[in-house]
């Protein structure tokens, strides 16, 4: 059998890139739940710690929380230009001239403080804000307009934002097409936070974003946030979760679409409530919860779930019939936040999701995988992503189990983790003797393997799957740039693979060479996630940038 034929990557228009791994806030939360700011500058002070050290640890959880939040729709970033202006030889308006309808549209699409002041141009835009539906975002009233965009989490926001951010939720008489709350030291100023929901209540709001900045890091959301009725879409970030036992039992959100938890403490009723009380819902995104959370999926309308750097001890897909895409990334069981010395695994089982096609990172050995079907698979999944530790024997092994489980896999994304604790590596007779996998014998088109670093382990896997792979059309190992740095021969660990019996004669290999350093994880875009356009989200070659590798 001839080897692969080598293709360089054909141009294509790419979205915004991904953000590079970053680690999360720091795991050991509990400490500070329930703790206000000057109790923990105490407990430094009295610990011989700098206190400086706790605006640091809150300023990267800020800048984590805003990495998930949602743009608002409006940008002060967007250009203007008068350049048309001198086209006009008789100086005449003619913009004021056009309909109602076309001002109403141009004035939607400036920042709140922009918007309000087309009411001094003239007499005939005087009305014209009022009845526009208002989109206000807090981070544009900050005194340099929230150019730092989302690193502007030292200080806390000025009193004057504040004051500023009521006058304009009274004076605009609604609806409320979004509002971006984001900026305020809400513990300051809870008498405003309440009237603010009371007025987003009775005016009405589709879009939310709500961010308490701490501290305290665990602040009670009021209740009256589930009377919102007119929720398409909300994001909460660093909040405790309302009681929900306190929350009347005719309260829900019939309208809401997307949810997002970020950094909240909330207990498994609490999230349990909220997808019960939201019935046409269709994205969850839970991010960085600050307690320990078992979520049980049950939901009829949940098209895409994401989750990540959340201690989650069980993710339980019970009845999800629309559930098409779940994401998980660096999702840590509860019991590690105690450090103990065995820490249990989290587990991930799969009900009743007979639409579920695409589904990952699902760590082989770290996590225990359980279908419910009576034949233990999954058939629906396509496009499947692993994190796998191939210098951890046990972790290997899990591997071909995992695969068992999606008969129809049509593509296998794999990132390759280092582990400094290696265990041992298995051999090409591990794979011989386990017998055979029917994705990767009958269904297996795509492989995209991810910071390759020439083991033993790496490569036996990537050439059972080429000597057994029927149907694969396309194999894509990217090299980690330490293979390069280290001085390693990269064409000696390549040519294995290369040389592997191909069982597939019209199978493409593409080499490439990784442009990151020292990569923690796997790189991972949360909007794209949810973007339906993309058939698949893991697919990020394009974004490595990455220079194409020549193998003699």
């Amino acid at each position: 059998a001839r080897p692969p034929f080598l293709v360089p990557t054909p141009p294509r228009t790419k979205p915004s890139p991904p953000s590079p791994p970053f680690s999360p806030p720091p795991a050991a939360m509990d400490p500070m739940i329930g703790v206000s700011r000057s109790d923990m500058l105490a407990g430094l002070e009295r610990d011989g710690a700098d206190p400086e050290t706790l605006d640091v640890g809150t300023n990267l959880l800020l800048y984590f929380v805003y990495h998930y939040l949602p743009d608002p729709p409006v940008s002060l970033t967007a250009p203007l230009s008068l350049a048309g202006a001198s086209w006009v030889p008789d100086g005449v308006d003619r913009i004021s001239r056009l309909p109602d309808v076309v001002l109403r549209d141009i004035i939607s699409r400036l920042p709140a403080k922009d918007a309000a002041r087309t009411a001094a141009l003239a007499s005939r835009w005087r009305p014209l804000w009022h009845s526009v539906p208002l989109t206000l975002a807090d981070s544009h009233l900050l005194p340099d307009g929230g150019a730092r965009g989302q690193l502007i989490i030292g200080a806390p926001s000025p009193r004057a934002v504040t004051a500023a951010v009521s006058r304009v939720l009274a004076a605009h008489p609604g609806p409320f097409r979004c509002l971006h709350l984001t900026r305020t030291t809400m513990e300051e100023h809870r008498g405003e936070m309440s009237r603010w929901l009371d007025t987003i209540l009775a005016k009405g709001v589709q879009e939310l974003v709500f961010v308490n900045r701490p501290w305290p890091i665990d602040l009670r959301l009021p209740a009256s946030i589930f009377r919102c009725a007119s929720l398409t879409r909300l994001y909460l970030g660093v909040w405790r979760l309302p009681d929900t036992a306190a929350v009347p039992r005719g309260a829900r959100f019939p309208n809401l679409l997307e949810l997002g938890l970020c950094m909240t403490v909330m207990e498994d009723r609490d999230l349990a409530f909220m997808l019960e009380r939201s019935p046409v819902l269709e994205f969850l995104v839970l991010m960085g919860s600050q307690s320990g959370l078992r979520l049980r999926l049950v939901s009829p309308s949940l098209r895409c779930l994401q989750l990540g750097f959340t201690y989650l001890e069980d993710i339980d897909v019970v009845d999800a019939p629309r559930l098409e895409r779940l994401f998980q990334r660096d999702s840590l069981p509860e019991s590690k936040l105690a450090d103990t010395a065995s820490c249990l695994s989290s587990k991930i089982k799969i009900g009743r999701a007979p639409n579920l096609r695409v589904l990952g990172y699902l760590q082989p050995g770290e996590q225990q995988l359980v279908v419910g079907s009576k034949e233990n698979t999954v058939p629906s999944v396509q496009i499947l992503a692993m994190e796998v530790q191939f210098g951890v024997r046990n972790a290997v092994k899990k591997v071909p189990g995992f695969l068992r489980c999606f008969p129809n896999l049509e593509t296998l994304h794999v990132h390759s983790t280092v582990d400094e604790d290696s265990t041992g590596k298995v051999n090409i007779k591990f794979w011989q003797e386990g017998g055979p996998i029917k994705c990767v014998v009958q269904s297996m088109k795509k492989v995209f393997f991810y910071e390759f670093c020439g083991s033993r382990s790496e490569v036996v896997f990537l050439k059972f799957i080429a000597e057994r792979g029927r149907a694969l059309e396309q194999m894509v190992v990217v090299v980690a740039s330490e293979c390069f740095s280290s001085g390693g021969n990269v064409s000696a660990k390549l040519k294995p693979l290369i040389s592997a019996k191909w069982l597939s004669k019209a199978c493409k290999l593409q080499l490439f060479k990784s442009p990151c350093d020292k990569v923690s994880g796997p790189l991972h875009c949360h909007q794209l996630a949810s973007d339906f356009k993309f058939a698949d989200p893991f697919d990020l070659k394009y974004y490595y940038e990455a220079e194409e590798i020549l193998v003699s």
